[in-house]
């Protein structure tokens, strides 16, 4: 597969976000099944697996330390810290202590001294960006990760981190679903050598046809509370995921595999992370990773699915209050 790169150590433009197999989707696997996904995601060939200390609270960390011990040196690791959930409340401490007490617990849960990339999973208000990072750079000479990440930030939050320490990663939702980031962020992150990292690149399972109703959805999936998937604007919605899929059809590629696709055609500097809990779709989103959409294509897409036409903002009111991302007016 092509191969990208991030803080210049190489990797597969297709990656493994591995938050559905702890939490978010509805129903989860079992831990059986979830670690037999993970050792064939390596076994396939994927060589960069995405995590976060929040996934589960801390089971998602703790199920890949147990199900890939003595295979860590196979794959670049990422994870994230910042996120704080205390019940019903959700804040955001990025203070330098909550850092370093929080890359403790993510190292014994992941059972391994260091990891390649260490986000900050959102920006905390009440502490200067330049602080947090420059406590993730100690955490870089100490040896405990390998380089610095943000997701959910605006270009120009960072440009002020990079100006503290490089930023390897960019991570933020990006999918024909999702332009957000083709306001600013993507062209700041080429500017500066910082490799963006996309998540759900097929649109929360949307683009790979994976959503037929809506209002089906369990109560303890996410995208309930999303306003795209909400009574009013899935409707709409979902008559441009049929003709997308109408698209991916005439191409001879699944609609997941013409996503993930069109998102890695919009820069060298992009890779994607699309999660799954299911080995069959793991297998699906790395067949053809290779392929390029024509140019033809993808305009054909530009067209069809983007800001203009989506149905509903990505997140509420509420939730959107919490990010750092720039909007589309």
């Amino acid at each position: 597969m092509t191969k990208r790169s991030i803080n210049q150590r190489p990797v597969k433009a297709v990656g493994l976000g591995c938050m559905s197999l702890s939490w978010g989707y509805g129903t989860l696997p079992s831990r059986e099944y979830a670690t037999t996904l993970l050792n064939r995601a390596l076994d396939l060939g994927y060589d960069h697996l995405d995590t976060a200390n929040i996934y589960g609270m801390g089971h998602n960390e703790t199920l890949i330390g147990e199900a890939l011990k003595g295979r860590r040196q196979e794959f670049f690791l990422a994870t994230k810290m910042g996120i704080v959930i205390e019940g019903e409340k959700r804040g955001v401490n990025c203070r330098p202590e909550n850092i370093r007490r929080c890359i403790d617990e993510s190292l014994a849960r992941l059972q391994t001294d260091h990891v390649d990339l260490y986000y900050m999973h959102r920006r905390d208000r009440d502490v200067p960006i330049e602080e947090s990072v420059g406590a993730m750079a100690d955490l870089i000479r100490q040896g405990k990760i390998g380089s610095i990440g943000l997701s959910e930030m605006s270009a120009e939050t960072l440009r002020r981190a990079a100006k503290e320490h490089p930023i390897a990663a960019m991570q933020t939702e990006y999918s024909p679903w999702t332009r957000e980031p083709e306001i600013a962020v993507l062209d700041a992150c080429a500017e500066l050598g910082t490799t963006f990292v996309a998540f759900s690149p097929v649109a929360r399972g949307v683009l790979a046809n994976g959503v037929q109703d809506a209002g089906a959805l369990t109560d303890k999936d996410l995208r309930r509370m999303m306003p795209r998937f909400n009574l009013e604007n899935w409707p709409a919605n979902r008559a441009l995921v049929d003709a997308f899929c109408e698209i991916a059809s005439e191409l001879e590629v699944t609609p997941a595999q013409l996503s993930l696709a069109w998102v890695l055609s919009r820069g060298e500097h992009v890779v994607a992370i699309p999660g799954t809990a299911s080995i069959a779709h793991l297998e699906e989103n790395i067949a053809r990773a290779d392929w390029t959409i024509p140019a033809e294509a993808a305009a054909r897409i530009d067209a069809l699915i983007n800001e203009r036409t989506v149905h509903g903002p990505r997140y509420s009111e509420a939730m959107q209050r919490t990010i750092d991302t720039e909007m589309f007016a």
